[in-house]
């Protein structure tokens, strides 16, 4: 399935095909659902004109999942876009904050705190943020305040590529895989909160007090403002997907552990446009228009992304979620220990 999957994305036929194969290619590393729990999944989306306002919020509950997985893949249109057909540039229209958010401003103050051969971390402190920046980094033994995001990079032929970024004061992730071969980087799309999940000024975000990179385990260990904890392992990475993988010192039990944040105006102005749950029990995925979605009750994997091309961050990657797991449960196939240092690149 992957090799199909893959020689179908290169080629860009895959969007000819249905949407069902779509959701099997996203999902193959996530192996066989059935055997994973199943995670209540909240639609709170709501309808707006503006492009650069985060409208859409998919939370995912259960008192019982300690581990599992997230990954962005490249949309399955990615071979069909030549180039200079990509989009970046945000799209102001019918947005009220317009004026404030195109302002001229101080550039951030930006570090490299991290470096290696293969990866580099960067940090960005802003002159002003929306929430206050009581979040610490440490890595090694040193200790950073006030970063407001963090940049992964890693290691492309004569150069480098920015591949996670992460909001330290608000809990926000985005990721995208390498480029494919022969393109120039592809757009950040969606992003997603890891840990309690809760709302200020109307926006969930996530209370982190500390966030710890381990370089030799290639492992962010991230320490909540209610005491309990996460790892987020890098996981996979490559031309075609990115994956992380996710362990919870305890399960998140009274809040959601999840949430997908996105955005969507019309089907062709979107960041994301559709979803597919595939559910406990069920023999197939149900799909949905992303305002359409009632949500599901016990899906054992979720996809968010795209079948046709947006002109908003046209190449943003699909975001998946799935492997939900218990404590009792066996790590699933393939699961990396975060207190082990990853794999060798073949």
């Amino acid at each position: 399935m992957r090799f199909l999957c893959e020689r179908g994305k290169r080629s860009g036929r895959l969007i000819a095909v249905t949407a069902a194969f779509l959701f099997a290619c996203a999902t193959t590393a996530f192996g066989a659902p059935e055997s994973a729990l199943g995670v209540s999944v909240e639609n709170k989306s709501e309808q707006v004109a503006c492009a650069e306002k985060d409208n859409v919020t998919l939370t995912l509950s259960s008192p019982d999942v300690v581990r599992w997985r997230i990954e962005a893949a490249h949309p399955a249109f990615i071979g069909t876009l030549g180039l200079g057909t990509d989009s970046y540039e945000p799209d102001w229209t019918a947005c009220e904050f317009a004026a404030q958010a195109t302002a001229p401003a101080k550039p951030p103050e930006r570090t490299t705190i991290y470096e290696d051969i293969d990866l580099w971390i960067v940090a960005h402190r802003y002159e002003s943020f929306w929430r206050s920046s009581g979040a610490r980094v440490v890595i090694g033994d040193k200790t950073y305040d006030g970063i407001h995001l963090l940049q992964v990079w890693v290691i492309r032929p004569m150069g480098g590529e920015e591949v996670l970024v992460l909001y330290p004061q608000d809990g926000y992730w985005r990721i995208r895989p390498k480029a494919p071969d022969g393109r120039a980087p592809t757009a950040f799309g969606s992003s997603f909160l890891i840990g309690p999940v809760t709302f200020d000024q109307g926006r969930p975000v996530v209370d982190i007090e500390q966030i710890e990179f381990d370089a030799n385990a290639r492992t962010f260990k991230l320490t909540y403002a209610d005491g309990n904890s996460a790892h987020v392992a890098l996981g996979a990475l490559d031309g075609s997907h990115h994956e992380l993988q996710v362990t919870f010192e305890k399960p998140v039990s009274d809040k959601p552990f999840a949430a997908l944040r996105s955005m969507f105006v019309t089907r062709f102005n979107n960041d994301v446009a559709e979803v597919a749950v595939r559910e406990k029990g069920e023999n197939g995925w149900r799909e949905s228009a992303i305002m359409d979605f009632k949500g599901a009750k016990a899906a054992t994997g979720i996809w968010t992304g795209r079948t046709v091309p947006s002109r908003h961050n046209t190449s943003a990657p699909d975001i998946t979620f799935g492997a939900f797991n218990d404590a009792a449960t066996p790590p699933p196939h393939g699961w990396r220990d975060p207190s082990k240092p990853p794999p060798e690149a073949p």
